[in-house]
């Protein structure tokens, strides 16, 4: 299984924030969509990515005056990204080994969309469903010992 696999089921909705735009807007942005995360673009390119854990940070920081304080002040300016074509294995331990719940899909310097944890582990469980129901569709269908195949 591929991160397109996931893109294809989560659809191609993308919600980005600029690096000055102030970080409240970015919080207000977050609320209201309900999402854990904004890709920063600056330019047309992928610059950070912003998480409710830098909100956190920030709003500890600076004593929850988040309007003077711009995304770029907390983003996460090196995230980790993968393609399409990477594999659910690697990505799954990328995010594992850095601790990440979000990660931009990203093809040809293009943003494609966000996959989170959760789509990964989704993924997976719904997978193994599939793979236990085939196999105990194989075994009840299992012919019975001395009944000669044709």
């Amino acid at each position: 299984m591929k991160v397109s696999d996931i893109l294809r089921v989560k659809g191609n909705t993308l919600y980005t924030v600029r690096a000055d735009e102030s970080l409240s807007v970015a919080v207000e942005t977050m609320a209201e969509r309900d999402i854990g995360s904004l890709v920063v673009v600056e330019h047309g390119e992928v610059v950070g990515i912003l998480t409710f854990r830098e909100v956190i940070v920030a709003m500890v920081k600076h004593a929850n005056v988040l309007d003077k304080v711009t995304v770029r002040a907390h983003m996460d300016e090196a995230p980790m990204s993968c393609t399409q074509e990477t594999s659910l294995d690697e990505v799954r331990r990328m995010m594992l080994d850095r601790h990440a719940r979000y990660m931009p899909v990203i093809d040809n310097r293009t943003l494609m969309g966000v996959i989170s944890f959760y789509d990964v582990a989704k993924a997976v469980v719904d997978s193994q469903n599939l793979e236990n129901k085939l196999l105990k569709a194989y075994i009840r269908d299992w012919p019975e010992e001395g009944t000669e195949l044709k």
